[in-house]
């Protein structure tokens, strides 16, 4: 069986991103069980040299956004990266979960060998459609998504790897 490139990404996207929208809905009701300010989660970071998770949320949702974009042959919707507050950030990856789950499975399909250029430390590289997807935009997008996971879990919110996880197929 052959896997077209849209059937490799955009699934585990979808999936990705709308179980990071089900940890912000648990970091949420933590807060309001615990009496805990939601900035104080919004803005947390594993070490002093990371992005705090808002940022982590919205780099995740770069990512998602990007690929679809870049390998359908689309311009990179742009987002402001203001989001501060979980509704905020849910609202960020409902956006994102709508560009991704709208661009035709025909215009991302035969990017493989796509040219996708990008400017990474000031330099620009280009890599072949197959290689940025598979060895640089889900790598980041995971990065991202399980950065802040790390995030809320070490800061108390009761979530594990079913939550990271979201649901699975059914055929699985």
């Amino acid at each position: 069986m052959t896997l077209s490139t849209s059937q490799i990404f955009v699934p585990e996207i979808g999936r990705g991103l709308t179980a990071l929208s089900g940890v912000i809905d648990k970091a949420r009701d933590h807060c309001r069980a615990n009496g805990v300010d939601p900035q104080t989660l919004t803005t947390a970071r594993l070490a002093s040299d990371m992005f705090p998770f808002s940022r982590q949320v919205q780099l995740a949702t770069d990512h998602a956004k990007g690929m679809t974009a870049r390998l359908s042959g689309r311009e990179v919707p742009k987002f402001e990266d203001t989001e501060s507050t979980f509704d905020e950030l849910k609202a960020r990856i409902a956006k994102t979960l709508d560009f991704v789950r709208g661009v035709p499975a025909a215009e991302i399909d035969g990017s493989e060998t796509r040219a996708v250029t990008l400017t990474i430390g000031g330099t620009p590289r280009t890599f072949a459609g197959q290689s940025y997807l598979l060895h640089f935009a889900l790598p980041n997008f995971y990065f991202h998504a399980t950065t802040a996971y790390d995030i809320l879990r070490h800061k108390g919110v009761e979530i594990g790897k079913r939550d990271f996880m979201g649901s699975l197929p059914p055929e699985l």
